[in-house]
């Protein structure tokens, strides 16, 4: 049959007329008069994918293939008469009260983010660059956070070059202690840094791993804090 006569013959095994429909389509976002159902089942026009696929639910055509183009050739039942398809149903039945078949549906989990203070201002890895304390924006992050970070902060130079490059991402965990050898960020007359922090006999220094930038002494004068190490884990 087409489409349409497949429509009104649904349509009028269960009890509905073009009116009825016409309502029933609303609740799918589908706003047509009778007049269109009545077009569509006497072949004038002829509904969308969208309006075809709610009518069905509606009608409620369960077998698309079969009762709009004919025999499916991969209906398992094609070949059955009635007794044998409800013995198929009853075998089925008995596959999922056995638990053994049961499908299993793995649910998404929506990934989660951690939300991270990023410092709106670079590091130096090079000459040195001004960080306020509040210059701060909150962003989440999905990608890996060490646990112990507090905030991360984009470097802006080469001096730390070949482990840390320019632009990247760095995480730092807050504290004012650390102990020679760490990598952390500095602050340092007016400037700041992510350097190697040495101690030696002759002084404090900030070092760079690129070898073509000399060290920076922290002298006995100098407005220095630590505002913590690279945080690894």
């Amino acid at each position: 049959m087409k489409i349409g006569q497949v429509i009104a013959q649904n349509r009028k095994n269960k009890g509905l007329s073009q009116i009825h429909v016409a309502k029933k389509l609303e609740d799918f976002d589908i706003h047509v008069g009778n007049a269109a159902i009545s077009s569509w089942e006497k072949g004038i026009n002829m509904p969308t994918a969208n309006q075809l696929l709610a009518l069905c639910q509606i009608l409620e055509i369960n077998d698309i293939y079969t009762e709009f183009i004919g025999e499916n050739p991969k209906d398992p039942f094609r070949k059955l008469n009635a007794e044998g398809i409800i013995k198929a149903y009853d075998y089925i039945d008995l596959l999922e009260s056995s638990g053994k078949y049961d499908k299993r549906s793995s649910e998404i989990t929506p990934l989660k983010g951690r939300i991270m203070k990023i410092a709106l201002s670079s590091a130096s890895a090079g000459t040195g660059n001004f960080l306020d304390d509040e210059n701060f924006d909150e962003i989440e992050i999905f990608e890996h956070v060490p646990k112990k970070a507090a905030f991360g902060v984009h470097l802006d130079g080469d001096s730390m070059e070949p482990v840390f490059r320019d632009g990247q991402l760095v995480w730092i965990e807050q504290t004012e202690y650390l102990e020679s050898g760490d990598l952390g960020l500095f602050f340092l007359d007016g400037l700041t840094y992510f350097k190697k922090f040495v101690k030696k006999e002759t002084g404090t220094f900030l070092v760079s791993l690129n070898a073509n930038y000399k060290p920076i002494e922290v002298g006995e004068f100098s407005s220095f804090k630590i505002f913590g190490r690279l945080a690894t884990d």
